[in-house]
């Protein structure tokens, strides 16, 4: 497996965001966990346990708390600090502490895209939810933040002659759909939503996903500070590429929601081979005919 990130880097920058708090920088994670509850509220069933994976703050476990769907809340944090006085469990790197068979809803939000090894946490989750229990998560996905991606490589090459990496890569939507059924969830389902946020320039980004603690946590960026001309360069670039006729610029946030269910045998299941009762050609015939 190949380690994309440094170790404890994520959440270094998760801490120096909770410890700025600035006001509005979770309007994201507000938004993610507002559709969470409406999602929850189609499926006709109460979740005694649920469990709340890296949420970072009170936020998501207070929503499903509120929602009516669920039961007892458990926190999963990846460190002590983001429990504050709540009650939980800490997770090391991208190992869950789960008990097999011990949950009925497990749910994500806005983390997994920084998970070196999703398909093992997606693995791990499944077997801590019991028969018929459901997974349900939401990550940043491809096109993410690509004008942003895309003004800094073009501002680095113009400047220093070559580019580092500086946006994390997004995981397409058919990939995870594939990592759901490879996890052994039954019924998987993913989709996704392009959520678009304007702002005066491209400096108004960068600080909120650094209050989002959303900043570079790649094992190869840079490790000495990027010269100002770089960052101003990759304003002008964005402007001119990315600006509306009021002058204000655009970022794409790509919302991936997935869901999966714990196998159960009355779930519904797809037909074995051969075991239908017309064939192809005579289905085709008689569309033919009609």
């Amino acid at each position: 497996m190949e380690v994309l990130f440094e170790t404890g880097l994520v959440v270094q920058r998760r801490k120096r965001a909770r410890a700025q708090a600035a006001d509005g920088a979770d309007f994201l994670l507000r938004r993610v966990a507002e559709d969470l509850v409406d999602r929850l509220s189609t499926v006709e069933r109460r979740f005694a346990k649920a469990a709340v994976v890296k949420g970072w703050t009170p936020l998501v476990a207070e929503a499903l708390a509120a929602s009516g769907k669920v039961g007892d809340v458990l926190r999963i944090e990846a460190d002590p600090s983001f429990l504050d006085e709540d009650e939980g469990l800490v997770a090391d790197g991208d190992r869950l502490p789960f008990e097999p068979g011990s949950l009925d809803l497990v749910v994500s939000l806005l983390n997994l895209q920084e998970a070196d090894d999703m398909p093992g946490q997606l693995i791990q989750i499944r077997r801590a939810l019991r028969p018929d229990g459901l997974f349900m998560a939401c990550l940043a996905g491809a096109g993410t933040l690509a004008e942003l991606r895309d003004c800094l490589l073009a501002a680095e090459t113009d400047i220093m002659g070559g580019a580092s990496p500086r946006i994390i890569p997004f995981a397409d939507v058919r990939d995870i759909g594939g990592l759901l059924q490879r996890a052994g969830f039954a019924l998987p389902v993913a989709d996704v939503e392009t959520v678009g946020v304007r702002y005066g320039d491209m400096f108004g980004l960068m600080r909120d996903l650094r209050s989002m603690g959303a900043t570079n946590p790649l094992r190869g960026r840079l490790k000495h500070p990027t010269r100002r001309a770089v960052f101003l360069r990759a304003a002008e670039i964005y402007a001119e590429r990315f600006s509306d006729a009021d002058g204000r610029v655009r970022a794409t946030f790509n919302l991936v929601w997935m869901s999966g269910w714990a196998p159960h045998e009355s779930q519904q299941k797809p037909l074995k081979p051969g075991s239908g009762t017309i064939s192809l050609a005579e289905a085709l015939k008689s569309r033919e005919g009609s």
